[in-house]
């Protein structure tokens, strides 16, 4: 989720990426016939498991999708509308090869089979039901979700860079202000931020992705609530040696075991006073988590999608 944080159990893999400027039109393009969403579900659940039967690792494709669906729509601004999951233009430059995006080549090119079977389904909304496929097979509450998203022919309608979060940005005050920054420009109270948090229960980080290591729960492929359970009770220090050797990565955190990590922005949900009531809640209450995780997550797919208004507010 946030941007240097997640290179999240992937592995890159080339791709051609097609540059904006080779495309003049910024028109949609939209999915034709009907889509069998249970069907395409099952695929996405189908490539995960084999996937991860074949890694043998206890690593797997689950927090790769969520970031990805996660980084497809937290672009938005409610300002101008702007941003958001509609229009899949993260396949193109400039959001493909944006340093936030880094490591989700992989989790794209491993959807194209899917996509290629299911040929009606557009490639904004195949990636944030592969979101929604991956926390709901990984143990995690069922997430609504709706097909109609379009596709744009090109990157030539991209946001700014720099929407999406950050793992550190210097300083606890200056991350806790980064993250209300980040998720008020789309929408969210305090309490929709922290639990859209909780979807670092999934998945690790690479050195040789972010510079950053190791799994946030020791079950990074099981959504649950023990993110917050181990932001509350472990005492979280700086990691300063890695493997017997002094640790040169970026600035991160480790329990007393040295095998689990938080990112700066983590910790910073415990430094907030308001944000830590939230974590005390979801740390105590896995329900109240998955509640509120499933409308926060739901919503965050939809931001700025043009879905037809229903029938009765033609009347309203």
């Amino acid at each position: 989720m946030f941007s240097a944080s997640a290179r999240l159990a992937s592995r890159a893999a080339p791709v051609a990426i097609v540059g904006a400027a080779t495309f003049l039109s910024v028109s949609p393009i939209e999915a034709k016939g009907n889509v069998d969403m249970k069907a395409v579900k099952g695929d996405i659940a189908d490539l995960i498991d084999k996937d991860a039967e074949k890694r043998g690792d206890g690593t797997a494709y689950t927090g790769t999708f969520v970031r990805l669906a996660w980084h497809c729509a937290g672009t938005y601004a409610k300002s101008d509308n702007s941003g958001g999951s509609n229009g899949s233009r993260m396949r193109f430059n400039p959001e493909a090869t944006w340093g936030a995006n880094a490591g989700l080549t992989s989790a794209r090119n491993a959807l194209e089979p899917i996509k290629a079977k299911h040929p009606d389904i557009s490639y904004a909304d195949l990636y944030t039901l592969a979101g929604v496929t991956a926390v709901e097979e990984a143990a995690g509450p069922t997430i609504p979700f709706r097909l109609g998203r379009e596709d744009m022919e090109s990157g030539a309608s991209s946001p700014p860079d720099g929407r999406l979060p950050d793992a550190d940005k210097g300083s606890m005050p200056k991350n806790v202000g980064h993250i209300r920054e980040v998720f008020n420009r789309m929408g969210f109270n305090d309490r929709e931020m922290v639990a859209l948090c909780g979807a670092h229960a999934l998945g690790r980080c690479h050195t040789d992705a972010s510079g950053y290591w190791g799994p946030w729960t020791n079950a990074e492929t099981t959504f649950s609530n023990e993110y917050f359970r181990l932001l509350v009770e472990e005492d979280w220090t700086l990691k300063k040696t890695h493997q017997g050797k002094t640790w040169t990565g970026p600035v991160q955190y480790e329990d007393k075991t040295g095998n689990l990590m938080m990112l700066p922005a983590d910790i910073a949900l415990i430094q907030d006073p308001e944000f830590k009531k939230i974590v005390e809640i979801y740390a105590k209450d896995e329900d109240a988590f998955f509640k509120d995780f499933s409308a926060a997550f739901s919503k965050l797919l939809e931001l700025g999608v043009p879905f037809p208004a229903p029938w009765w507010k033609f009347w309203a």
